[in-house]
């Protein structure tokens, strides 16, 4: 690959600086840590997604992606359904709030019923 066709890659505005000493720091922090689940305050939603689909939705977790995830894993199994986590939010199919709301109040985490 000839060096004009090479993509560079930049993270923002800064492209060049002429001082030898510089180092860039980005703004990006790291991920942050899991809060412990009596500090969690999550709020359980029901949604139509797609084709008019009904999930049970939780919002709120503040955490890394793999506790998101865990998280997922356990509500879809207590549940016995499909779903994901996405953009912080864990998804289960079909509308399961009173399960997803016993299930993590009985693991300690602060949970409530939002939304219409």
């Amino acid at each position: 690959m000839s060096k004009k066709n090479q993509k560079i890659k930049t993270s923002g505005p800064f492209v060049y600086s002429t001082d030898p000493d510089f180092k860039y720091e980005s703004d990006d922090q790291s991920e942050a840590q899991s809060l412990p689940p009596a500090h969690q305050a999550l709020k359980v939603w029901l949604d139509r997604i797609g084709g008019g689909k009904t999930v049970t939705a939780v919002r709120g977790f503040v955490g890394t992606e793999a506790d998101l995830n865990d998280l997922a894993k356990q509500l879809k199994a207590t549940c016995g359904a499909g779903g994901s986590a996405k953009e912080g939010d864990v998804l289960i199919q079909g509308d399961h709030r009173e399960k997803v709301i016993a299930w993590l109040t009985s693991k300690g985490y602060k949970a409530k019923k939002a939304g219409g």
